[in-house]
């Protein structure tokens, strides 16, 4: 019998990698990459609405939206890829949630930031006299 099969089918070796989500573009997972296209094209409907008015043209909107889309997969993939630099998978989501548990309470149940430590001053690392 070989050293790496074991009797009870397990399996004594698992990749390192094997429950990452894979990078899509530009260094950003694809929910990552939905979220940065999402609000980039928030922005670009904004602004090409804005400009539509302004112009008096219907055909800018979706030139704008899909601007605004390009640009901020390009600018945001590079700024997320230098956030996420040598830190843990789940840093980007963890900083969210506690974003948003700091910032806005109310929004805080949806994300589970009420499950977050947030106080802040100094910690004791004493035992305590009570029992």
């Amino acid at each position: 019998m070989t050293d790496d099969i074991r009797t009870d089918a397990t399996v004594l070796f698992l990749p390192h990698r094997l429950n990452r989500h894979p990078v899509v573009v530009r260094g950003l997972t694809a929910n990552e990459l939905w979220v940065c296209a999402g609000l980039s094209g928030l922005l670009g409907l904004a602004s090409g609405v804005a400009l539509a008015v302004m112009l008096a043209t219907i055909a800018i909107v979706p030139t704008a939206i899909l601007l605004a889309v390009s640009a901020g997969i390009f600018i945001g993939g590079g700024a997320l890829r230098r956030l996420k630099r040598g830190r843990p998978e789940t840093w980007l989501y963890r900083q969210l949630q506690w974003w948003i548990a700091l910032n806005l309470p109310p929004l805080a149940t949806f994300t589970d930031g009420h499950q977050l430590v947030t106080r802040c001053g100094y910690w004791s690392t004493r035992r305590s006299t009570a029992s």
